[in-house]
């Protein structure tokens, strides 16, 4: 049974990291938010907004009997949306996110936490419910859920590198997935099928130290894993750069050939880039799938 002195030190710790990791990304969110005129999405409203067939699991009240007789089939009349789906985040948290190629950027890990706790924002204050995927937080909507959201997204993972989860995102729901997509591309590959499956859509966002991007390496060089499962040591750095190049470039176009075929959209975001933008990129991709 874990002390007590030792539980409130864990705590404070905890508590240490999360608030300003909030406020940052209320800042962040701050940004993007201003100027938004809102988005046309069916929900809970007052203004009519169209037609669609009733299914199963809609009440016999929400049907539009005036509608329906002038045809075959029940019809349900939606509005304009105020109170949205489910939208569930993947996070990376994993060691290989833990990389900066200097002072003068984040860690790869930081950034990728700031932008998904600030998309969170943006959409609880749209009156969205946000989680996270697999069965650690289900989608809720609230300040407290953003603690919750804040509280989880300060956690690292031990693994090489991360897995992104399927688990837990409802049918035609939305997603967000953020990682740097470095190591096996299976299971994000099948992430992103069993979602579309579902109907769920969303964006990938791929972030990258501009190190990983422009591979200034030369002579002498050991490559290590932030986990340190790899390790590599070559005489001749250079010699690797086209390969790695051509092998990085690969990677993206078959992010973007799935994100494509799973009705999804990708889009690149280096460290060293405003994480405003990225933002931005996300709330629209989100938007689109509205």
């Amino acid at each position: 049974m874990t002390a007590p002195a030792t539980l409130r030190a864990r705590a404070a710790d905890a508590a240490s990291y999360f608030p300003p990791l909030l406020a940052e990304a209320e800042h962040l969110a701050t940004t993007v938010l201003l100027g938004e005129h809102g988005r046309r999405r069916s929900g809970i409203g007052d203004a009519f907004w169209q037609y669609r067939p009733a299914q199963v699991t809609d009440e016999a009240r929400s049907i539009d009997w005036r509608r329906s007789a002038r045809s075959d089939g029940h019809f349900v009349r939606e509005k304009e949306w105020q109170i949205a789906q489910s939208v569930m985040l993947w996070v990376d948290r994993s060691a290989a996110m833990g990389f900066a190629s200097s002072d003068n950027v984040p860690m790869k890990a930081d950034r990728a936490r700031l932008i998904g706790l600030a998309t969170a924002l943006l959409l609880v204050r749209g009156g969205e419910r946000v989680g996270l995927t697999g069965l650690q937080l289900p989608a809720r909507s609230g300040q407290l859920q953003l603690l919750r959201l804040a509280d989880a997204l300060s956690e690292e993972h031990d693994d090489e590198y991360g897995t992104a989860d399927p688990r837990g995102m409802l049918p035609h729901s939305r997603a967000l997935f953020i990682s740097d997509f470095l190591g096996d591309i299976g299971p994000a590959e099948d992430a992103l099928t069993r979602a579309a499956d579902r109907g769920v859509r969303g964006a990938i966002l791929q972030v990258l130290d501009p190190q990983e991007e422009a591979f200034p390496f030369d002579g002498r060089t050991i490559f290590e894993s932030m986990g340190g499962g790899l390790r590599h040591e070559t005489q001749k750095a250079g010699d690797l750069r086209v390969r790695y190049l051509d092998r990085l470039a690969e990677r993206k176009a078959h992010l973007e050939a799935l994100a494509h075929r799973t009705g999804w959209q990708f889009s690149t975001h280096h460290t060293d880039n405003s994480a405003a933008a990225a933002l931005l990129w996300i709330y629209g991709a989100l938007g689109r799938h509205a």
